[in-house]
């Protein structure tokens, strides 16, 4: 593949830099870069004439953004916060808040070399171009056996890799000792890890010391020469219901931790912030020894990539984000609604304490956190239970292999006991039959 003179000037940055990030992009990352010629870079020398015949959007005869009416009179933002479209990377001031925002959430940041968080339009977006950064067809992404089903197509249909499965759980806590034999198995190289905590299917996430376990194993493979990608899969950050289960990403723990070892941090307001159409993420790198220069090149080329799929993130969800953050009221309206996600939990914990007998026909797995938890049947098949509890119980849960997922996240509180009687009477009628 013959490299555009911009994409091979900022891997030139990047092998400089730091070579071991070098070896970690795939083909595509490697062939990527930001526009800096051609219509980006002659619109903004334009910025501020008189006559400015460059910008792709339609104006005003005074200037502003053109609008109509009948939507401009339903939103409480000045126009051009609204319309025009948000810079690839996304807004300077919103990426600067969300950085401010992750020291914030995690102490253990303080001090640290991280890059400015980009925008992704959310979650599935950011994974998208992690994976369009650092996985080739036929590389192995590590994941726990218990996952989000869109990795298959993330990971598996968009770039042809493949994912290399570990138990999630060894007894009642994370399987530490099924990552470290995925990260270690066979010859020293690159090695791509996604982990998602709190987790979605089972609503788990580990607890401090297995988070340094984590860690540990991680930094093993990166001393024996291995080159590791981590990709933090953070979408249901800062929803931990119980003491002594970690409180901040496994981000603070890695963005640091070796130089052959680097973190992607995927996040955002998505379920943060309960806003799950605006579609708004962030993607943040860390590794030991990054450098201005280094972050600054990757920024670039993850902006090409977003350029290249999607433009931009939407303007307005951004500028309204911009907004909340700065408003006095939000840190008390996220508290409210945090604590009606761990009165759920607290009664899913309730209930099931108060029902040993359902023990006798569904096994819960480990939960401590997240919009979610997850149940094993032990005498009904997972499907002709799904479509029991549809059909004569009027209850709809999701099947995953041979787990049940339960979203008490989007189960009123007084239904929550209804939800496991309804689970309990199914699996009996299957039971019995």
């Amino acid at each position: 593949m013959t490299l555009d003179p911009q994409a091979k000037t900022l891997n030139d940055t990047i092998a400089t830099a730091h070579p071991a990030v070098m070896e970690l992009l795939s083909s595509r990352g490697k062939a990527i870069f930001f526009p800096k010629l051609g219509i980006l870079s002659q619109s903004a020398e334009a910025a501020g004439k008189t006559i400015n015949a460059t910008i792709g959007i339609a104006l005003e005869e005074d200037g502003g953004p053109m609008a109509l009416p009948s939507i401009a009179g339903r939103i409480g933002l000045p126009a051009q916060q609204a319309f025009p479209y948000a810079p690839s990377p996304g807004r300077p001031d919103l990426r600067k808040a969300w950085k401010e925002m992750l020291v914030n959430k995690n102490p253990g940041l303080a001090g640290k070399s991280f890059s400015l968080p980009l925008v992704t339009c959310a979650l599935t977006h950011g994974l998208g171009m992690a994976a369009y950064m650092f996985c080739d067809p036929g590389d192995r992404v590590i994941v726990p056996d218990l996952y989000w089903e869109n990795y298959d197509l993330i990971f598996g249909q968009a770039c042809g890799a493949s994912l290399d499965f570990f138990p999630l759980f060894d007894g009642n806590g994370f399987n530490v000792a099924g990552l470290r034999a995925r990260l270690l198995a066979g010859a020293p190289g690159k090695r791509v890890v996604c982990l998602n905590f709190p987790n979605n299917p089972t609503g788990y996430t580990p607890t401090v010391s297995e988070v340094g376990a984590i860690a540990a194993a991680l930094r093993e493979a990166a001393e024996r020469g291995c080159r590791v990608v981590t990709i933090l899969d953070d979408a249901y950050f800062g929803l931990v219901f119980e003491p002594g289960i970690a409180t901040e990403s496994v981000f603070s723990a890695l963005c640091d931790l070796h130089p052959n070892l680097l973190a992607v941090k995927l996040d955002g307001p998505t379920k943060e912030d309960y806003v799950w159409g605006f579609r708004v993420g962030f993607m943040t790198y860390g590794i030991r020894g990054g450098t201005a220069a280094l972050y600054e090149a990757l920024e670039a080329k993850t902006a090409g990539a977003i350029r290249g799929s999607i433009s931009n993130a939407s303007n307005l969800a951004q500028s309204l984000l911009v907004q909340a953050y700065a408003s006095d009221d939000y840190p008390a309206e996220k508290q409210a609604k945090f604590d009606l996600l761990r009165k759920r939990y607290e009664t899913i914990k309730r209930v099931l304490a108060e029902h040993p007998e359902y023990r006798e026909h569904f096994t819960a797995l480990p939960f401590n956190s997240g919009y979610f938890m997850c149940v094993r049947p032990l005498k009904a098949n997972p499907e002709q239970l799904r479509q029991m509890l549809l059909k004569e119980f009027s209850t709809g849960v999701i099947v995953l292999g041979s787990v049940v997922r339960l979203a008490f996240s989007a189960t009123p509180t007084d239904k929550i006991p209804v939800l496991f009687d309804n689970l309990h009477c199914a699996c009996q009628a299957l039971a019995g039959r």
